[in-house]
């Protein structure tokens, strides 16, 4: 049963594999459509560089991410890699009700989870290649081999599971990636003014 009978924004699910440029997309799209919004994470992970609290993500203890969800104020919920990610309830169902269209940059899991929920539209960015993919996660020097290792198996999951998705968009150059992605939210939006 979903959790809001009436709606009036659109949730819009993107979900990719660790490195794929999910974040990068998004902040694309939002740069290029003032109007719409992104829920912002919850983690207990600890900041990367550059990362600010409240825009890239809520940065938490696992103590304060337990005591929020036995309030059940997570729309959806996972432990990812030894850290705790979730999608805040109220956030995003208020920007909804204020007429919103919102992009909640999330997993596979969450994505189902969410589609439980809420209406929403749902992307899978899918690398080139997992050989790109590795790259990719490589160049960003914040894991250790073992780790990347690990997200590319977990990426071969979740690749498997694209076809669960509306659309799926492969993002060789970012830009076209996002032009792909802009133009399946207009035509969406379309349809249903």
């Amino acid at each position: 049963m979903r959790d809001e009978k009436a709606q009036n924004g659109t949730a819009v699910v993107i979900s990719a594999p660790s490195g794929c440029g999910k974040t990068t997309v998004v902040h694309q799209l939002l740069l290029r459509n003032p109007g719409w919004g992104r829920s912002v994470s919850v983690t207990t992970r600890k900041p990367r560089a550059g990362e600010v609290h409240g825009e890239d993500y809520f940065f938490m203890s696992r103590k304060e991410f337990l005591a929020e969800r036995r309030k059940k104020n997570f729309l959806e919920w996972a432990e990812v890699f030894g850290h705790y990610y979730g999608t805040p309830r109220p956030y995003v169902l208020g920007r909804i009700r204020e007429g919103r269209h919102v992009i909640l940059a999330i997993d596979v899991c969450g994505a189902r989870k969410i589609r439980k929920k809420i209406k929403c539209l749902s992307i899978f960015l899918m690398p080139p290649s997992l050989g790109d993919l590795e790259k990719r996660l490589c160049r960003r020097q914040s894991d250790s081999r073992r780790v990347i290792l690990r997200r590319l198996e977990h990426a071969r999951f979740e690749i498997s599971c694209a076809k669960e998705y509306d659309y799926v968009v492969v993002n060789r150059k970012v830009d076209v990636a996002v032009r792909a992605i802009e133009n399946i939210l207009k035509d969406q939006m379309q349809q249903t003014a």
